[in-house]
């Protein structure tokens, strides 16, 4: 019986009006969902973020017009402790509202949605701005898309590089800060890909360019090679390889089928991504993939079975856990130079592209 006993004794210190989130977390923190994100938040700080550890995150839901991306995957992104990042299209594109000068709104979901489409008001639940807002946006994307450089077929970590090279020019000259995602990754090398890139408004302009005789074309195979690439040169460099899930959806799969991409599909010796947390409100008894966990991702060897001591998962509102485990991770470790990926996107390709060619030639 005592050896279930040998936790640490619940007895908090009392929560004063001077209490710093990572004395919050450490000592309050202590059972059910909160015990979980203390467990989270020491995972990232004490073993994501050693100078070896790769660095994935997955974005999914209304994370960016919450203002998440720039209280927190920015900040994240400028210490160095965010490497390469999957997203849903839709939280790029909000995220370009920012980068622009162009303003949200905390409002009220307890509104009459008739009376905001009259009044040209758009809500996401309880965040509102003018319908002027989308218009702005579609024509910043035309404009940038209409570019000789965008007149050809790439990834969409290239394209998203290229549209936060015009993201970085619009915040200098507003003089607002660093606010969009996208330009702080583009500044600081890291990749950006969208699983479907047709399922956003930033998808729909360019469809639209296409029609008049755009040329770009998002080469979504090279988007699976390079985040494989990534996480092999990973583990092959003698590091290791770490996912951060925020919600779940296409992004969390995109993140974890590096993976069976490596192992699986291409047949390269490999074991599966080391640490891994997932905060999320999905139930995994439902059968979708936004509740599944990292013990299930095992059977499909995207977690490696050996590091399941180090997964985490939060059933929680990333809304609240996200600024909690930034704050923690802030203090309590000191900025990594960044691995700058982006940059060696090619020669990580090529070595995945030899490393198959090899291992298909003894096959």
């Amino acid at each position: 019986m005592k050896a279930f006993l040998d936790g640490r004794e619940i007895d908090p210190k009392p929560v004063d009006g001077n209490i710093k989130v990572s004395e919050l977390v450490d000592s309050v923190f202590q059972a059910f969902n909160a015990a979980r994100l203390r467990e989270a938040c020491h995972l990232f700080a004490r073993r994501f973020l050693s100078s070896d550890v790769t660095v994935g995150v997955s974005l999914s839901g209304a994370l960016t017009p919450a203002g998440l991306g720039m209280s927190c995957l920015v900040p994240l992104i400028e210490n160095g402790f965010v490497d390469w990042i999957v997203s849903t299209g839709a939280n790029l594109y909000h995220d370009t509202h920012f980068g622009t000068g162009l303003n949200l709104y905390q409002g009220q979901p307890a509104v009459s949605d008739v009376e905001l489409r009259r009044e040209g008001v758009v809500r996401i639940y309880d965040i509102f701005f003018e319908y002027d807002v989308l218009l702005s946006t579609d024509e910043f994307f035309r404009k940038a898309i209409s570019g000789d450089e965008f007149q050809r077929e790439m990834g969409s970590a290239q394209f998203h590089h290229l549209i936060g090279k015009y993201l970085l020019e619009r915040e200098r000259a507003l003089g607002v800060g660093q606010r969009s995602v996208l330009a702080a990754a583009t500044q600081h090398g890291v990749p950006i890909y969208t699983p479907s890139p047709g399922d956003s408004s930033i998808g729909m302009n360019v469809a639209a360019m296409a029609l008049q005789g755009s040329k770009l074309r998002i080469d979504v195979s090279r988007d699976v090679n390079e985040t494989a690439a990534i996480v092999l040169e990973a583990k092959r460099s003698g590091g290791k390889s770490a996912v951060l899930l925020l919600g779940g959806g296409s992004p969390k799969n995109f993140v974890l089928q590096t993976e069976p991409q490596i192992q699986e599909v291409l047949g390269l010796d490999e074991k599966g991504h080391d640490y891994f947390i997932q905060i999320t409100d999905a139930r995994p008894d439902t059968g979708g993939l936004s509740g599944a966990t990292p013990a299930e991702a095992v059977s499909w060897g995207k977690v490696d079975p050996a590091r399941l001591p180090d997964a985490v998962v939060c059933y929680l509102d990333y809304t609240v856990a996200l600024p909690i485990l930034t704050a923690y991770a802030l203090a309590k470790q000191k900025p990594r130079v960044p691995k700058r990926i982006y940059d060696r996107l090619s020669d990580l390709l090529a070595r995945l592209e030899s490393d198959y060619a090899a291992g298909a030639q003894h096959g």
